[in-house]
């Protein structure tokens, strides 16, 4: 079932879906959320840019994505109806607060009749109910105004979903009373109206069918579960290296849309070992973390794409340094400030190249909301065995959605600790023992990390190119070529997994390549294809520098490769360039995930021409 809540960016919607996703989730369904609302605070009410809305897909088996059409879309007000309405499909049920389907509220968003009325929505199953009137009947005995009793009616819609789908309500009364505890009247008044909206259903002629949508038993190895957003899950998974590491955690930010509930999150785990200072701006932000880095720390920044553009110098000089920093990106639409709350996936090229001279920096990419740990863990398993910045790019729709979370061993996490340096590492030509603060493991090509103020290890560091091995400035040619190499081939030789690829039938033509967030659209859409008796084969780079050793391999494995992106064909013109593969981009730029249907048609059309 895909279910959509949508109504003024004041109406709780997401409050709403977040709760009936967590019974959902409690209850056993596998799912997928997209979380959509505006950019300001509060938008206009009654207006089009400030419709906001919340989409669950759950099932009894293993889904993949928010899903392309709500089977039952909750429209609060006629911006909600309009703004939504296109991707309603035929036969799909329609539950719309009449309340709010005033002359002046229509004529806001351009309905010169009601839509209730005038047979556009005949193709619909359309269930009139006056949200705010039985909201308000419901709430007389509590000492509320009508204005502010109407504000429980998103409770009220949630009551009455709950009871058409069988969710538990006992987690959400719970959470109401945890909520509101220091606000008796109001905690007792939404839970009245939820309690009331399960009773409308209960008894109301106008919905003769309710759905039972099992657990999905099936789709998970035994185990325990919560369900998770991407943004949490990346906070859990640095939690979980610094102490995998066992080093403190740092974290220097300022904050921006979609990044700031990481830093929200991680002020939240001090008795972890946490630090988080809320910079001034970005520049600081980066900055503290790097010194944080350069006094041992496990150093983290956040940030989205324009956060990343201020941080490049930083960026640059910890390429220099060769210290381990996280710059975490959670991708949004751009340029400059562009949209806020949409996701995009348009900064690969800018954590690629996006830096002067040369800087090359390791990229990784989570796949799915709860992949955000996995990959958290992965990007500080880089930075601190190679010494070097890492760049995590994850994404609005990664950020904002959730999953069920299989929360996982501790044993069965990696050993990310890595030795400081504690004494000299070489013997001058007279016999004296020094420390060179560029004289590079073999294999990796790390320097050695010294904590400052260990006697005897004092060394020089900055952004002035250094000598090779004592650190000193140095102007020689001969000597920046080399040091130029060498950072390069540090991040050439970075140990990454090879790329997997699944090909059940072994014969497929059509490679489809993916990184990131598209993974679940990308899946869902190769799914259907195969169903329909396409032989396709799929695979997803979470290390996007450097490539895996294998994936030119694999490319020319295969007679089509198409890369489906959120961008103009980023990833698509480094592989073109790295490979002399004719990839082929599919790209859009909505500010919207892909939808999978979209998606198996584009596919289709690339397979056959």
């Amino acid at each position: 079932m895909i279910i959509r809540f949508a109504g003024d960016s004041g109406d709780g919607m997401q409050l709403t879906g977040d709760r009936f996703t967590s019974e959902t989730a409690s209850f056993g369904n596998d799912l997928s959320t997209l979380p959509n609302f505006p950019a300001e605070i509060r938008a206009p009410a009654g207006t089009l840019p400030g419709v906001s809305s919340f989409q669950l897909h759950f099932a009894d088996h293993d889904i993949l994505t928010p899903g392309d059409a709500p089977n039952v879309l909750v429209a609060m007000n006629p911006a909600a109806l309009k703004a939504n309405i296109a991707d309603v499909p035929r036969g799909a049920e329609i539950i719309v607060n009449t309340d709010e389907f005033t002359k002046r509220a229509m004529q806001k968003v351009g309905y010169a009749q009601s839509p209730l009325e005038d047979g556009s929505l005949e193709g619909f199953s359309v269930h009139p109910v006056p949200l705010t009137t039985l909201t308000v009947e419901a709430l007389k005995e509590f000492d509320l105004s009508r204005k502010d009793a109407g504000r429980s009616k998103n409770m009220f819609a949630l009551g009455l979903l709950s009871w058409m789908y069988h969710r538990p309500t006992e987690g959400t009364e719970k959470f109401l009373k945890s909520k509101f505890a220091k606000k008796p009247d109001i905690m007792a008044a939404n839970i009245a109206a939820f309690r009331a909206g399960w009773n409308f259903g209960e008894t109301t002629e106008d919905f003769a069918v309710s759905y039972e949508v099992a657990p999905a038993a099936s789709a998970f190895p035994t185990g325990t579960y919560r369900n998770i957003s991407g943004n949490l899950a990346l906070s859990y998974g640095l939690v979980a290296a610094g102490r995998l590491a066992e080093l403190p955690l740092y974290l220097g930010s300022y904050p921006i849309t979609p990044a700031s509930d990481i830093l929200h999150e991680l002020s939240k785990h001090k008795n972890f070992g946490v630090r988080t200072f809320q910079a001034e701006d970005e520049i600081a932000g980066i900055g503290a973390a790097l010194g944080a880095a350069f006094g041992g720390s496990l150093a983290v920044t956040t940030t989205s794409g324009p956060g990343v553009a201020l941080k490049s110098e930083t960026i640059g000089l910890a390429v220099s340094l060769e210290l381990p920093l996280l710059i975490v990106d959670i991708q949004r639409g751009g340029p400059s400030t562009g949209l806020p709350t949409k996701t995009e996936q348009a900064d690969l090229l800018q954590a690629m190249y996006g830096r002067n001279g040369e800087a090359p920096v390791p990229v990784v990419a989570p796949q799915t909301p709860a992949d955000c740990f996995d990959a958290a863990i992965e990007a500080a398993r880089i930075a601190l065995e190679y010494r070097t910045p890492v760049f995590l790019l994850s994404d609005g729709y990664l950020a904002n959605g959730s999953e069920p979370w299989r929360v996982p061993e501790t044993d069965s996490l990696p050993d990310l600790r890595t030795p400081f340096a504690t004494g000299p590492n070489h013997t001058q030509d007279d016999g004296t023992e020094v420390f060179w603060p560029y004289k590079r493991d073999p294999e990796t090509l790390a320097r050695p990390w010294a904590v400052p103020g260990t006697p005897g290890l004092e060394h020089r560091i900055g952004g002035i190119e250094k000598q090779d091995g004592t650190g000193n400035i140095s102007y020689d040619p001969a000597n920046h070529e080399f040091m130029v190499r060498t950072r390069q081939a540090k991040i050439d030789g970075i140990e990454v997994p090879d790329i997997e690829v699944d090909d059940p039938s072994g014969g497929a033509r059509l490679l489809v390549l993916g990184w990131g967030s598209t993974y679940g659209p990308i899946t869902a859409a190769v799914r259907r294809m195969r169903t329909d008796g396409e032989y396709v084969a799929q695979a997803h780079l979470r290390h996007l520098n450097p490539f895996p050793k294998n994936l030119g391999e694999v490319l020319r494995r295969y007679d089509k490769v198409v890369i489906p992106e959120m961008n103009l064909g980023q990833l698509a013109s480094l592989i073109r360039a790295e490979y002399l593969v004719d990839a082929q981009s599919f790209t859009q730029v909505t500010g919207l995930p892909f939808k999978a249907e979209q998606l198996a048609t584009a596919l289709k059309e690339a397979l056959d021409g």
